[in-house]
């Protein structure tokens, strides 16, 4: 970057004092990247994020075969445009001569723009919002999750949050949430009519039900709230007025642990890349809660095949839930209690077509499907690879199981606290048969 120029009385004094400052920055800027070459390790925020990039480039070369999620470096900005630098000097202000121009091409690289970018708080907010279904019960696991997100992240950009319950909050609940944050903080109720039981359910069969469930004894298996929250959760809690005008949503439950900073936005990564969905774990769902889900799913895809992206495409994300071309479902779905995702592809015709037809099956009530396995089969077989990211570099801890970044350096630079030995994701992504794609786009 030019200095502002010191007195001179002639124009090629100023040439030759221009032409050694840029002559010595330009050997400076290699000195620095021949530094950066042989480094190990990253000391600031912005080298961290380098090291995340060069970390997907080396996975990307060791040839994964599946394909459920996508790791995206920045895209290279076409055709930037140059830098003017105005040098004023006085002599030829006194001599009435207009100040010289010097058009300086930028060096920055495609990953520091975009992160400049990613980074940039002064920048407009994306038309996004945390969302947060909670009763007034869990309002100190509630403020604890939100004091992790506020302080890792959301102090700088201050995203509103959106509370929803199937009851009236308390004003409790509502004045010690407001006090964990700067940003808007709103309170819906839920309507009556997705949080019941619909006309089509028999409700003595599904009482059944949960009672076989019971005695095998699966978690949550007589549960009729987990029945409802999964339900409302899975094709209901995007059409609540309050998240009206907005694009994007960050799901957080009470009690979840943010164990890394943040520095970027979420967001406006999410929006920069047209991505849909955005997870930090995956597992596998019980297998006798969704005895029926996968023969439902291809039911509702044999009649609307408009909805299924083609699975002979190489981004295709089939054998992420399924290990033989689609016969049966392996079980495998992204967490849905840590969620970034897409509002406009959940309110697409697509999505809520599919969960009208899982709806009207029952299975929500006479099984007990979850949303998470849900958000994942739509994903998966509407989507491609290029629509889905996984968050690595975003601690996160729910109960007993925990993503955390496993780099030594990230651990170090990036103001984690976890153990990367107690993380989850490192022994289940290992498996042959689930890894990602780290293919670039630059």
């Amino acid at each position: 970057m030019f200095r502002r120029s010191k007195y001179c009385s002639s124009r090629w004094k100023f040439r030759i004092i221009a032409f050694l400052i840029v002559l010595l920055g330009g050997s400076w800027f290699l000195i620095l990247r021949a530094g950066d070459r042989y480094s190990i390790g990253c000391s600031s925020s912005n080298e961290c994020y380098q090291l995340l990039m060069s970390k997907a480039r080396e996975i990307g070369q060791n040839g994964m075969e599946y394909l459920p999620a996508q790791l995206h470096s920045p895209k290279k900005p076409s055709n930037p445009a140059p830098i003017n630098h105005v040098i004023s000097n006085p002599v030829q202000q006194e001599a009435g001569l207009s100040p010289k121009n010097f058009i300086v091409t930028p060096t920055r690289s495609p990953e520091q723009e975009e992160y400049d970018l990613l980074t940039d708080v002064t920048a407009p907010r994306v038309k996004a919002a945390f969302v947060v279904l909670a009763r007034n019960s869990e309002i100190r696991q509630l403020r604890s999750s939100m004091r992790y997100l506020e302080d890792r992240f959301n102090h700088k950009y201050n995203y509103p949050w959106i509370f929803l319950n199937d009851e009236p909050f308390t004003e409790e609940f509502k004045n010690l949430s407001k006090e964990m944050t700067q940003a808007e903080t709103q309170y819906g109720l839920i309507a009556r009519e997705h949080w019941s039981y619909p006309d089509w359910i028999n409700q003595t069969y599904a009482a059944e039900c949960r009672q076989k469930l019971v005695d095998n004894n699966v978690v949550y298996g007589g549960s009729e709230s987990y029945r409802h929250m999964c339900r409302y959760q899975s094709g209901f809690f995007y059409m609540h007025p309050l998240l009206d005008g907005l694009d994007y949503y960050w799901r957080v439950e009470p009690g979840v642990k943010f164990s890394c900073d943040i520095d970027y936005d979420p967001f406006r990564f999410m929006q920069m890349h047209d991505l849909k969905y955005g997870f930090t774990i995956a597992l596998e769902e019980l297998e006798a809660t969704v005895p029926t889900l996968w023969d439902e799913t291809l039911r509702f895809f044999k009649a609307h095949p408009q909805y299924l992206y083609p699975r002979t495409r190489p981004d295709s994300l089939l054998n992420f839930v399924s290990d033989d071309n689609g016969r049966t479902y392996n079980l495998c779905h992204f967490w849905s209690n840590f969620e970034i995702a897409s509002l406009k592809f959940l309110r697409s015709p697509g999505y809520q077509a599919y969960f009208r037809h899982l709806d009207d099956a029952g299975g929500f009530f006479y099984e007990r499907w979850g949303d998470a396995p849900v958000h994942s089969l739509a994903v998966a077989l509407m989507l491609g690879s290029k629509d889905v990211h996984w968050f690595y570099d975003i601690g996160y801890k729910h109960d007993t199981f925990e993503h955390c970044p496993s780099e030594p350096n990230w651990l170090l630079h990036g103001k984690c606290y976890c153990d990367p030995e107690f993380n989850f994701g490192k022994s289940f992504f290992s498996r042959p048969k689930i890894g990602y794609n780290a293919t670039l786009r630059i």
